[in-house]
């Protein structure tokens, strides 16, 4: 799944965002998410999440 929908997230999740600064190279992060930053039900970039080491990024991949 993509990180679009964020529905499709829960606090907990393990999931692998891509930070501002790495955007351009498009290297991914993974962790577990503390708080859902994103407000609207989906975003076409990803949902901003704060993960739990503080690490804040879109999700683009959840995973199972």
């Amino acid at each position: 799944m993509d990180g679009t929908n964020r529905v499709d997230i829960n606090i907990g999740s393990t999931v692998k965002v891509v930070q501002k600064h790495h955007q351009k190279s498009g290297q991914l992060t993974e962790g577990k998410v503390a708080r859902i930053l994103t407000n609207s039900p989906n975003h076409h970039h990803g949902i901003k999440v704060k993960l739990e080491d503080g690490t804040v990024g879109r999700v683009k991949e959840i995973e199972s």
